[in-house]
């Protein structure tokens, strides 16, 4: 149920397997397990993500992405604390959501976070 609730907004995107990562007329693309995540591979998309992310610490694509693939798994406190470490972190940059809109990497945690905390309480 949390999953799904989650699912299609939160994933980050771009053509393949590729987030779209952009900084005003600068744009970068790097690998954050997208088409695993939506294929539902959120236990290959976790070990991908987390061998990625001892690269890049501190980047909220692949964080927000760990978080939505333990979400997807019913990890729900791994899951909160990968959206705060996104919010959190110094780097911050434009995200490609899978329905195409552009967000700021804090506002797409928060709200991954947001809608986590939600999907919570309605399953008690």
């Amino acid at each position: 149920m949390i999953a799904n609730l989650l699912m299609g907004t939160l994933f980050l995107a771009q053509a393949g397997s590729l987030a779209a990562v952009g900084e005003l007329e600068k744009t970068e693309s790097h690998d954050v397990a997208y088409e695993t995540l939506a294929s539902g591979e959120a236990r290959q998309a976790i070990e991908n993500l987390e061998g990625l992310l001892e690269q890049n610490a501190g980047d909220p694509a692949l964080l927000i992405n760990l978080g939505s693939a333990y979400a997807q798994i019913g990890d729900t406190e791994t899951a909160a604390r990968y959206y705060r470490e996104a919010a959190a972190s110094e780097t911050r940059y434009q995200l490609e959501l899978a329905d195409g809109s552009w967000v700021d990497s804090r506002r797409a945690a928060r709200t991954a976070l947001l809608r986590l905390e939600e999907a919570e309480l309605a399953m008690r």
